[in-house]
């Protein structure tokens, strides 16, 4: 299935609504809504709309799609941006927030996390995996040229990323493909190369492997905020 490409100028909006539709759908068919989020600066604004949203929190279970090997209370730390900008504002239970340990051996961290997911279910499936997309094509932490990127038999990974020589823990391709549906929030603005070789299937970037099996992929796009 090719990927929708949207184009907004209502950037924040448009990524609260997606969001607001595929956990009203999945809690509907299912009972609950699995999302994996995003770090960085450009879904924040997202995150904080988001909470104010009136969602049916309860039936959220939320986990992350990647994490940098620090505490939660870091600066850098993706659990404390989604803390502060959501966690504190909605009452999603806590239970229902399944947080990387960034703090912990990198390894162990990875395999800590993905047997939680497998306790859950032994297939987990994601409703909606939001994703961001770096100027070198990376998206979670599978970096150009990491181990991460061949793994086939691990949901979760401690990938060593030597341009911060620093470990990153990250899902991989089988989480991620597994997912019904994949939303990608990018800032285009000074990625338009990169998006064009990524929608055209050239240049081997990370981000353009994301092809859930039996899900689809939305890329939404705005201009630079």
């Amino acid at each position: 299935m090719k990927p929708e490409i949207v184009h907004t100028k209502t950037f924040v909006p448009d990524a609260v609504a997606l969001i607001g539709r595929e956990a009203a759908a999945a809690i509907a068919a299912r009972g609950v809504f699995r999302i994996a989020l995003s770090g960085g600066n450009t879904p924040r604004p997202v995150y904080q709309a988001l909470a104010v949203s009136g969602a049916d929190w309860a039936n959220w279970e939320v986990t992350f799609g990647d994490e940098r090997c620090v505490p939660p209370d870091d600066v850098q730390s993706n659990f404390r941006m989604a803390k502060e900008s959501l966690f504190d504002r909605a009452a999603i239970p806590a239970g229902n927030i399944l947080r990387m340990h960034g703090e912990d051996e990198p390894h162990a961290a990875a395999a800590a996390y993905d047997n939680e997911l497998r306790l859950r279910s032994i297939n987990y499936r994601h409703d909606l995996i939001l994703l961001g997309m770096g100027d070198d094509g990376h998206t979670a932490s599978l970096f150009p040229g990491t181990d991460a990127l061949t793994i086939s038999d691990r949901w979760v990974a401690a990938n060593y990323v030597p341009k911060f020589s620093a470990f990153r823990l990250t899902f991989t391709y089988p989480l991620l493909n597994a997912a019904r549906h994949v939303c990608f929030l990018v800032s285009s603005a000074g990625k338009e190369a990169v998006l064009n070789e990524v929608f055209e299937g050239r240049g081997n970037h990370p981000s353009g492997a994301v092809r859930p099996v039996d899900g689809s992929v939305t890329w939404l796009l705005g201009g630079g905020a």
